[in-house]
């Protein structure tokens, strides 16, 4: 038996609730040549899991399914991915193919990974080319929204663009 992904976490009073002001477009509306919305969440590189946990908390709040979001992380893995990779890869891909929930991967492993809706990225560490090989080719996987979480001046220089 396998654990469900991370529970949605109690809101934090002391800090501000970061995330999208209202859910994105559907994917399926948007022509395969949109460009995605970008939204940029400061964070340390320790708080950029957070930050991307906060932010997947809110969009399932307002109404995203869970299917629709893909989360990466540049530097360590989410506890979630670590623990279902000890299933072996082809169970845990599995579970991406089957769309059903909240998929977190390596950021390593983004052309590994499928288009959806929302994808959110956490710079939590690693190294500078690999922020900047992976935030291009998730800005190319995302759908309707992009939301990456860490440092903004190393985002905007692996994006190529203020955001």
């Amino acid at each position: 038996m396998r654990p469900t992904p991370p529970a949605q976490r109690a809101p934090r009073d002391a800090a501000p609730k970061p995330g999208p002001s209202a859910p994105a477009a559907p994917a399926a509306s948007a022509p395969a040549t949109a460009v995605p919305q970008i939204q940029l969440i400061p964070a340390s590189a320790d708080g950029a899991l957070d930050a991307a946990e906060e932010a997947v908390d809110l969009l399932l709040d307002s109404g995203r399914a869970p299917g629709e979001v893909l989360v990466l992380t540049t530097g360590e893995q989410h506890p979630w991915a670590a623990h279902e990779l000890t299933f072996g890869e082809a169970s845990y891909w599995a579970q991406h193919d089957a769309g059903d929930d909240v998929f977190y991967a390596d950021a390593a492993a983004v052309g590994r990974a499928s288009a959806r809706p929302v994808v959110v990225v956490a710079v939590n560490g690693g190294s500078d080319t690999a922020a900047a090989t992976a935030l291009p080719l998730a800005r190319a996987r995302a759908g309707a929204l992009l939301i990456v979480c860490g440092d903004p001046q190393r985002i905007n220089a692996a994006l190529g663009a203020g955001v």
